[in-house]
């Protein structure tokens, strides 16, 4: 337990939270029993929800349920939505430049998800799956947001990632070698650790010191390496693309 304990805001969080698991209304005794109070203690706190537009009151019944005001507040400033909005152009323009499809990708409950994607405008074209979840360490864009992380927020993710837990010693340095490489270079180049004939280029987005920070990156069925001619048009464009996406939201180049 923590040692500034709020009794009155843990009673109208321990009400919400309830209500939010709850498909039908529910009654004032049904709440009491579910959150595990006397309904007598929390009944300030209902009216007080109530009136601040949280919960409503069914004229009939009597019984509470949850409006949507929570979910209007949560929607109200989402930076993810700010990033959304300035990347969405700026990664058509490169889809279209460079031929190739392209995604956005953040951290998500120690996963990376993909938040945007456009196609490639040719016949042929990956597709990833807005929402998809991946291990980060098999993936390009999550081993370089790894690499621009500090070192002790890097550490906590990896202490609970179960494929680093399976490395043995040797393949956790050779790792974090890795790691170490791709924050020198600023950009990852590699074969698709998860799909055959699929390479990856990532570059970072956004900024690890501000809490909105991802990768952008091209998945080329196309084979590119970094000994190519090739590679270095889609460098130059990728991170040309990163830096105009930082400059519409408003942050520094890392």
């Amino acid at each position: 337990m923590s040692k500034y304990n709020a009794p009155a805001l843990d009673k109208g969080l321990d009400i919400l939270e309830y209500l939010s698991h709850k498909a039908i209304p529910q009654s004032q005794v049904e709440i009491a029993k579910g959150i595990e109070r006397n309904p007598n203690e929390f009944y300030r706190m209902l009216v007080s929800l109530e009136e601040r537009g949280y919960i409503a009151k069914d004229p009939s019944s009597g019984k509470f349920s949850l409006t949507l005001k929570l979910f209007q507040l949560s929607h109200s400033h989402s930076p993810i939505d700010g990033l959304l909005n300035a990347a969405k152009p700026i990664m058509e323009k490169l889809s279209h430049a460079t031929n190739q499809s392209c995604h956005l990708s953040i951290i998500k409950d120690h996963k990376l998800m993909v938040i945007s994607q456009t196609k490639s405008p040719g016949p042929v074209s990956l597709s990833i799956e807005e929402g998809s979840l991946f291990p980060l360490i098999k993936t390009a864009s999550g081993k370089l947001i790894l690499s621009f992380l500090s070192a002790k927020k890097r550490d906590q993710i990896l202490k609970k990632d179960s494929h680093f837990l399976d490395f043995s010693k040797e393949e956790k340095q050779k790792f974090l070698a890795q790691l170490s490489t791709i924050k020198t270079d600023g950009f990852i180049l590699q074969q698709s650790d998860l799909n055959l004939g699929v390479t990856d280029l990532s570059v970072p987005i956004g900024n690890p010191k501000t809490g909105l920070f991802g990768a952008l990156a091209i998945s080329s069925l196309i084979n590119v390496s970094k000994e190519q001619d090739s590679s270095d048009f889609m460098i130059e464009e990728i991170l040309k693309a990163s830096s105009s996406i930082n400059q519409a939201i408003g942050l520094q180049k890392i």
